[in-house]
């Protein structure tokens, strides 16, 4: 896809932001997870927009009793996502998973990266879980993208509205939606690579095993860089 510098890229018009949070069936850690959102929700000029992806357990209804905006879309974090920013009218929008905390001083450290003539940028990320390895996996996830530019769903990846429009919003696939993105925005610009950390859950390297899950990551990469289609790779994953 080719795509252009356009004017506002890089430079949000104002410092409004959206913050797009995809879930589904997320009711079991709700109550940890509705205190952060909520926190975030009451920051000057922030709006949260829950997106819920067909839940069956009730994670609509608790995200809406929490006072939060609530959205419906199909399912898949991509289409989610999408649906997300298109509620929005803020000129700058970060992509939340909901197992992942962002740190204190998020905000004006996400709006100085973008107002370096970066039009996209991710935090750093640190893995919370049961194995000392999360810390080692984390330290090299981290290096990877800075020195690749690419950038993954875990590390809070934001970007300004116009860069989010050029690209074409998040690519509709099921799986590799952030390093497919990741992949056309560094035609716009390098990514703002902020120190800060975001903290995510090691949920699925405490479930599947840390080096199982390590192996598993870098061969699903593999396989996509190789031409393998997103739909095959998701099936693998699962």
């Amino acid at each position: 896809m080719a795509v252009h510098w356009a004017p506002d890229v890089g430079l949000g018009l104002d410092m409004n932001i959206d913050i797009v949070v995809p879930v589904l069936n997320e009711a079991a850690s709700w109550l940890r997870v509705q205190g952060r959102l909520v926190a975030l929700a009451g920051h000057e000029g922030v709006k949260v927009w829950v997106v819920d992806g067909g839940s069956t357990d009730g994670t609509a209804a608790l995200a809406t009793q929490s006072g939060l905006s609530v959205i419906h879309s199909e399912a898949g974090r991509a289409r989610q996502m999408n649906t997300g920013a298109a509620a929005g009218t803020g000129a700058t929008l970060l992509f939340l998973h909901a197992d992942t905390q962002l740190p204190p001083d998020w905000q004006p450290k996400l709006l100085a990266g973008l107002s370096a003539r970066a039009s996209w940028g991710r935090f750093d990320v640190r893995i919370e879980g049961q194995s000392a390895l999360l810390r080692v996996v984390a330290t090299l996830m981290n290096w990877r993208s800075r020195l690749s530019g690419i950038a993954t769903g875990d590390q809070a990846m934001f970007m300004t509205r116009g860069a989010f429009d050029a690209v074409g919003g998040f690519p509709d696939q099921p799986l590799m939606e952030d390093i497919e993105i990741s992949k056309r925005l560094l035609k716009l610009s390098r990514p703002a690579c902020l120190r800060q950390r975001v903290t995510t859950s090691g949920r699925r390297w405490d479930t599947r095993g840390v080096w199982r899950t390590i192996f598993l990551m870098w061969r699903l990469r593999f396989a996509y860089w190789r031409g393998r289609s997103p739909a095959e790779l998701a099936q693998a994953y699962r």
